[in-house]
């Protein structure tokens, strides 16, 4: 395992720590977190924790749904159901970027894209984005 890879694991480690420790007091009173769409476009997404340095989020792309045209922090996420996601960019390019179900990918920060589920069924990723310390 190189030097980086143990580093982003080591990340992903201390994020699932963070979620266990810190826990959640609606989920210890037996209440559920209400699925709120924290974005601009139509993907649902459930906030599972989320403060000043990181927000960890289940987001669910429907079949034809399309995300924000936003700037995206580091993140690493892990894909809960697979499919491809289409990135069209500000200049018109789209590239696409299959996820098959258990992967984990880590990336960097990114410019602004709009996502869409081009497939038939529903993606569903497990998200751990890391805050701007600066903000």
């Amino acid at each position: 395992m190189g030097k980086s890879s143990r580093y982003f694991a080591g990340l992903l480690t201390v994020a699932f720590l963070i979620v266990g420790v810190t826990g959640d007091p609606a989920m210890a009173q037996g209440k559920t977190k209400k699925e709120v769409n924290v974005n601009k476009a139509s993907v649902p997404t459930k906030v599972l924790f989320d403060d000043d340095r990181v927000r960890v989020q289940e987001v669910t792309f429907k079949a034809g749904d399309q995300g924000p045209n936003v700037a995206r922090p580091f993140r690493v996420i892990r894909v809960l159901k697979g499919g491809t996601i289409q990135r069209t960019h500000p200049d018109g390019t789209t590239d696409n970027v299959l996820y098959k179900t258990g992967e984990v990918k880590v990336y960097e920060a990114d410019k602004p894209f709009v996502p869409k589920n081009i497939g038939t069924s529903d993606i569903v990723f497990y998200v751990v984005a890391l805050k701007d310390p600066k903000k």
